[in-house]
């Protein structure tokens, strides 16, 4: 089983960076996913399904995605969800945001991805602990770059 919990400060509001896990915008944040629908929605977001489809590559993957914790307050926003992988992996991602102030925010990233079965393990040991690290860093700056981009678009609609 590979682990990761990485956090970061963002030099951007909570709203803003929080906007950019709206189902809308998650291919800005998550570019490999091109499809993401509703399926089943839950009151409370807690339960809801989404179809998504993932490309790597050439291959698209299609799996559902089930949000199995969700807080939207002021001070912190947070979401876990998890879903199986091509009846090889299981995986559960969490992401919190929390105020610093009006001006920073801290992401924290934190998530497991389980070998289902042989293969999966054996997979999971192929790929190893220092690319997986390869890609939540990615993941988390491009958070970042598009966090920076909405942040410094409003900075300019407020100048004009």
């Amino acid at each position: 089983m590979l682990q990761w919990n990485e956090e970061t400060i963002i030099e951007a509001n909570i709203e803003t960076i929080w906007n950019l896990f709206a189902l809308e915008n998650i291919q800005r944040i998550m570019p490999q996913v091109v499809e993401n629908e509703v399926i089943e929605r839950k009151e409370g977001v807690v339960g809801t399904k989404y179809r998504q489809k993932f490309k790597e590559g050439k291959r698209i993957e299609t799996y559902i995605v089930e949000d199995l914790e969700y807080e939207n307050t002021p001070h912190r926003k947070h979401n876990k969800s998890g879903f199986t992988l091509a009846r090889i992996f299981e995986i559960e991602t969490t992401f919190t945001l929390l105020k610093v102030d009006d001006k920073h925010t801290r992401f924290i990233y934190s998530g497991q991805n389980k070998g289902v079965n042989w293969l999966g393990k054996v997979m999971l040991k192929l790929m190893g602990f220092k690319n997986n690290q390869k890609v939540v860093f990615e993941f988390m700056e491009r958070v970042r770059s598009e966090a920076m981009k909405d942040q410094d678009n409003k900075r300019n609609e407020e100048i004009r």
